[in-house]
């Protein structure tokens, strides 16, 4: 049995029913936020509205900060210098909180789980969602899909 691919998507541009209808088209049935601070002033995309509005489309929402980028690397991709955020987010992977909990994003995918990280930026070569993505693919074994909803 194969597994499914595992899936990003960024909601910089897009709205949270944009959103929500690709992560159902994709079948996806776990989204992970992977955001160091789940709140936003875009509607919809707040931690209590966001795991509301997934629920309602049967998807399950899961929160895990310790894979948000720590503020320097945000600010750094925030003035377009992604080669500083690569630096300053794998120096947080090393920490035990970024780990663990990217031992139990690897688990859920190893069970088959169809899942999707979120986090702001719509490229995900922008984003430490892609580094994220590299080492599930290579820790599972498994295709990635960067996912992006039509823009506003």
């Amino acid at each position: 049995m194969s597994r499914p691919p595992f899936f990003t998507i960024g909601y910089e541009q897009v709205s949270s029913a944009a959103v929500l209808d690709t992560l159902s088209g994709a079948g996806v049935d776990l989204l992970v936020d992977v955001r160091a601070v789940a709140a936003s002033r875009r509607a919809g995309f707040s931690k209590s509205h966001l795991a509301a509005g997934v629920s309602e489309r049967g998807i399950g929402y899961l929160h895990l900060r310790g894979l948000g980028t720590p503020a320097e690397g945000r600010q750094a991709a925030r003035s377009g210098h992604y080669s500083e955020l690569r630096r300053i987010y794998d120096a947080h992977l090393a920490t035990s909180t970024a780990q663990e909990q990217l031992d139990e994003l690897t688990a859920l995918v190893k069970a088959g789980r169809r899942v999707c990280v979120l986090c702001f930026e719509r490229h995900p070569e922008h984003c430490h969602r892609q580094m994220v993505a590299d080492l599930i693919c290579e820790r599972v074994g498994v295709a990635v899909e960067h996912l992006m909803a039509p823009p506003i």
